[in-house]
């Protein structure tokens, strides 16, 4: 870490070096970081796609190896980790300027690319949200919303008195570690379920309703946890303040989407000139985001509500098609930034003082699994249904674990232990649900008698 009198002196030498120079290594600094994140992304990617693995858990895993636990190669500055000397080099030789100035280049430009890593992650939340078949709710709903309450109180309840009574972690952390553990990614489950056969099935149907509940409910106590967060307090009055704004909020956006998704409908038919479908939908993603933001909450949960407000849209598919290539290439960024901020040094089982981190992932994980399994047995039917599916399909967090992990990151609620520790649950859970509901469906073929005539689209994201 740079000591002031230092700071001072590299800041004297930026002052005599010519702009053009600067601005040269500005560039080559901000392509060769577009390049490593696109080429590490997209090559485990293709590696992981074979298994039929996530890429999400690709682009995840690149950001480790060329961030601040791998390479040193594209290294946020709060991780305060020194870049690859070769790197230095690189960018001193060509742009002709001393090479211990290229730090200081590195992490001034930095914020430029954490901006459309935010761009990419409110993308993806307007999509989930757009994605949302509210109707399918509908067909399914007293099951899915007692699931889904169930799939989020059990592991945020245990997960968050756990870490207080026996690892000592203070409240805030613990809230977040326990929030991230409510989300169910309804890409995953729904790829694997419409592999099987299963997606039309009553189970298919329950588990994702309640995964778009989940997500639901998981973004509300996201966007409360990290705004009390910010006042550095957690008294009773501003809580039940921000819980009810949440609650509004998403409720008027469910609304919005049978009333003013007409308006919106009747302004893109009257809209000619190229790229109206996508010039609109972010208006609409940019005003919802502001007004989350202005009344207290985070502007996640408005990018996500404004996929809400559109899900009922008759252009719905051309929105999803147009805003597809931005999450595609921003998302991607997102998530590699994720990576690259780990510390996964905190988790060495060789080092001694690692194994408590361990010690609370296997926590985590097993409070992960246990809670959305326990979430299958939650609802009353009175038609056959396999309740231990229900509970593994609920199981993996997958993109939705991570935009909650990624949050936490920026908004600097989580120590690095903690943060490695979430990141662990959020791959071991994503890894297991696809393997396990294989394993108890791969003999089995759903009868055809008890299916909802809806179905969900299986992974529009490409993210399975």
């Amino acid at each position: 870490m740079l000591i002031p009198l230092e700071l001072a002196q590299l800041s004297a030498q930026l002052s005599d070096l010519s702009s053009h120079d600067i601005e040269v290594a500005e560039t080559l600094i901000g392509v060769i970081r577009f390049l490593l994140i696109f080429v590490a992304a997209r090559t485990l990617a293709e590696i992981l796609v074979r298994f039929q693995l996530p890429t999400i858990l690709g682009e995840l895993v690149a950001g480790v190896i060329i961030g601040a636990s791998g390479l040193h190669l594209v290294v946020p500055p709060e991780t305060q980790v020194h870049l690859s000397e070769g790197f230095n080099a690189l960018i001193a030789g060509l742009a002709s300027i001393p090479p211990e100035s290229i730090p200081e280049i590195y992490n001034e430009t930095f914020p430029s690319l954490q901006a459309v890593a935010t761009l990419g992650l409110y993308a993806l939340l307007f999509l989930t949200g757009l994605e949302s078949e509210l109707d399918d709710l509908v067909a399914v709903g007293g099951q899915a919303f007692t699931v889904a309450v169930a799939g989020v109180v059990l592991p945020f309840a245990l997960g968050t008195a756990g870490l207080m009574v026996f690892f000592d972690v203070d409240l805030i952390p613990a809230v977040f570690a326990g929030a991230s553990m409510t989300a169910t990614s309804i890409g995953i489950t729904a790829s694997v379920f419409g592999e099987l056969g299963y997606l039309k099935t009553r189970e298919g149907q329950i588990v994702i309703g309640a995964a778009v509940l989940d997500d639901i409910l998981g973004i509300v106590i996201l966007a409360v946890v990290v705004s009390l967060a910010a006042g550095g307090s957690f008294s009773i009055a501003p809580i039940l303040k921000l819980v009810a704004a949440a609650i509004i909020f998403v409720v008027a956006a469910v609304g919005l989407s049978r009333t003013a998704a007409p308006a919106f409908d009747w302004l893109i038919d009257q809209l000619k000139a190229p790229g109206e479908v996508l010039v609109a939908s972010f208006v609409i993603l940019s005003f919802s985001c502001f007004a989350a933001t202005a009344i207290g909450l985070e502007a996640a949960l408005g990018a996500f509500a404004a996929g809400l407000i559109l899900s009922g849209s008759k252009h719905n598919h051309a929105i999803q098609q147009a805003v597809l290539p931005i999450v595609t290439l921003f998302a991607t960024i997102f998530f590699v930034l994720v990576g690259a901020g780990m510390d996964l040094s905190v988790i060495n089982p060789i080092d001694p003082a690692s194994r408590s981190a361990l010690v609370v992932a296997g926590f985590l994980l097993v409070i992960a699994i246990v809670g959305k399994i326990a979430a299958g047995w939650a609802f009353v039917s009175d038609q056959p249904t396999k309740r231990l599916v229900v509970g593994l399909g609920m199981m993996p967090r997958g993109e939705v674990g991570l935009i909650f992990l990624g949050l936490g990151t920026s908004a600097g609620l989580l120590s690095p232990s903690l943060e490695a520790a979430i990141l662990l649950m959020v791959i071991g859970t994503t890894f297991l649900a696809p393997v396990l509901l294989r394993l108890v469906l791969g003999g089995d073929k759903p009868d055809g008698g008890d299916t909802v005539d809806d179905t969900v689209a299986a992974d529009p994201v490409g993210l399975v």
